[in-house]
């Protein structure tokens, strides 16, 4: 079975080429705006909204009307009803909010399914309306090119995504045993305690960047708004947030190779981290470790490498049952890090759950041989919650 991997790379447009850039962003949010508030007031009149193939029958009679349409790809066009689409299904299956309309400000972007050429030897990229431009082709891939995905960030930067269909087999799973295993808890004062006592220190890049980015935004805003000195101020401060964004994945990449390098099996525990965030107290540190990055790291890299990932469900026992004698503490506070059990086991909360994870989840395979399944992401799922189908693709139908 042939294995999907993604290549990002930056580019280097000239001005001119900028300029086109900025067309096709422009039209692609137009179009996503268009269709998000067409599709919105037909359901408020009729009490469903339109599919994305009512919208794009719509395309040639828009272009018309608006002839800067034309200078996009009618297939990048197609990508944003499609992308939008995904938005409603996620919405009405309650695994997201509804979908929003996008800014200028934002992060901008638009996909080309197709006719889309990499010269290696040369840096350059070409694709639909826009040929030769100059890209920093750091590593090369071989495989067909199913979509690529041009980006611009807040801070001005141009960027490619290859998703590339490449000629590498997906590696059969190791056997999972107990010897090659390991049990990991995420925390906030330490990011990630694992079963065989390693534990990742928690950088705090947010924490210790937020008194420079009050200050930051403090002089933003005694900037007049539309002004050439508010839009300076605009990209110092997307730039802060930039180099925070960048701190964190590179510490979630190199900490889940480690961990995937060292053991054939990976048990983690099903955190509503959604739910924690609710939490005012705690939202922002949550926010600042990132652990949704580091667990869609750790399931990526497992799929490629052949390796497990065991998933826990999220009410099991954790840091209140001692992983020695089982015993529970049910009056354990969130402030207590150390406790002692009934039986006298003296106990690290963080190393305990982390223990627990671990053991638990070798204990529910035995219990449920011959149930457990892998899922998409190649892990195997051992607690798996229900879940409700989409009724409709743009809205209800």
């Amino acid at each position: 079975m042939p294995m999907f991997k993604s290549y990002k790379y930056r580019l280097s447009p000239t001005k001119a080429q900028q300029s086109e850039l900025n067309q096709h962003f422009g039209n692609a949010r137009w179009m996503y705006n268009f269709a998000l508030g067409l599709s919105s007031k037909h359901y408020a009149e009729h009490g469903k909204g339109l599919s994305r193939y009512d919208i794009q029958a719509m395309l040639p009679s828009m272009k018309n009307e608006n002839e800067w349409l034309k200078k996009s790809n009618s297939q990048s066009l197609q990508v944003v009803l499609i992308n939008l689409e995904s938005g409603f299904k996620k919405f009405f299956k309650k695994q997201g909010g509804y979908p929003t309309f996008k800014k200028k400000i934002n992060k901008q972007s638009f996909s080309v399914p197709q006719n889309t050429e990499v010269d290696f030897d040369k840096g350059i990229v070409s694709i639909p309306k826009l040929k030769r431009i100059k890209a920093v082709l750091h590593r090369k891939f071989e495989g067909q090119i199913k979509q690529a995905t041009v980006s611009k960030t807040s801070t001005g930067k141009f960027y490619i995504s290859f998703l590339v269909e490449t000629s590498d087999e997906i590696q059969n799973k190791k056997p999972i045993s107990e010897k090659q295993a390991i049990g990991i808890d995420v925390g906030i004062k330490e990011l990630v305690i694992c079963s065989d006592g390693k534990r990742f220190e928690n950088p705090k890049y947010y924490r210790k960047a937020e008194k420079k980015l009050k200050r930051m935004c403090r002089w933003r805003s005694r900037k007049q708004k539309g002004s050439n000195n508010r839009n300076k101020w605009n990209a110092i401060v997307a730039k802060k947030h930039e180099q925070i964004a960048n701190q964190r994945s590179d510490m979630w990449n190199k900490i889940s190779s480690e961990l995937l390098k060292k053991y054939d099996t990976i048990c983690i525990e099903d955190l509503n981290v959604d739910g924690m965030m609710k939490n005012r107290k705690l939202s922002k540190s949550i926010a600042d470790a990132g652990w949704g990055m580091f667990f869609t790291m750790l399931k990526y890299k497992a799929e490629w490498q052949g390796k497990n990932i065991l998933t826990i469900g999220r009410f099991e026992p954790s840091s209140k049952q001692c992983n020695i004698c089982g015993c529970t503490n049910k009056n354990l506070k969130l402030s207590d890090r150390f406790w002692t059990c009934e039986n006298g086991h003296q106990l690290d909360r963080d190393l305990n759950a982390a223990s627990n994870v671990k053991k638990f989840a070798f204990v529910t395979i035995k219990n449920t041989e011959g149930i457990s399944g892998i899922n998409a992401c190649g892990d195997e799922t051992l607690v798996s919650p229900m879940k409700q189908e989409a009724t409709s693709p743009l809205g209800k139908r």
